[in-house]
């Protein structure tokens, strides 16, 4: 979801761009992008946008805390509440400890999808190779697991592999099974 928004803001800029540059130029002119042009310009954005996610300037004390507070903002407002919690805590915590390629590798978590980094970090499933490799990743990663063993019950989660909310009518009648839900 957050690149959608990412990505819908930069068109936006970059349709605004060339409306503005065909304006400042000569505002009685014929438009100069033709629609092979924009197409071009808008189809290379899939790169720029890769590209620019991971760039940052920490030459200065200012640039670097808006860079942090950028993250920061990012962990805390994803859209799905539990990562907003589990994301946004751990960031807090960490993010002034962390250096270039920290930084970098929080913004490579950051730009994972929320069901997808749900079900990793829950154990829900398992993550991919490329994943598993980054530092961010495991270390929340590891938080969510100790959390766990340290508030919840064994008997109230799903097996492995297995989704934690199957629905509101999961009542389970059986001799060792929950009353209702995932209790």
């Amino acid at each position: 979801m957050a690149m959608l928004r990412r990505t819908a803001s930069s068109l936006t800029r970059l349709i605004n761009s060339s409306i503005a540059s065909r304006h400042h130029v000569n505002t009685f002119a014929a438009p100069s992008i033709s629609t092979s042009n924009l197409f071009t310009r808008l189809t290379d954005f899939s790169t720029i946008q890769r590209s620019f996610s991971t760039e940052f300037d920490f030459s200065d004390s200012e640039s670097r805390r808006r860079t942090l507070n950028r993250l920061l903002y990012r962990s805390k407002q994803r859209g799905l509440l539990e990562l907003d919690l589990v994301l946004g805590k751990w960031v807090e915590d960490n993010i002034d400890s962390m250096d270039e390629n920290g930084v970098k590798s929080l913004i490579q978590v950051l730009d994972l999808e929320n069901p997808d980094l749900w079900r990793w970090l829950s154990g829900q499933e398992p993550p991919p190779e490329s994943v598993i490799e980054n530092p961010v990743f495991t270390a929340i990663r590891e938080k969510v697991a100790s959390n766990l063993d340290s508030y919840a019950a064994p008997e109230t989660r799903a097996t492995p592999g297995q989704p934690w909310v199957r629905g509101w009518d999961d009542i389970k009648k059986g001799k060792d099974s929950p009353v209702s839900g995932n209790q």
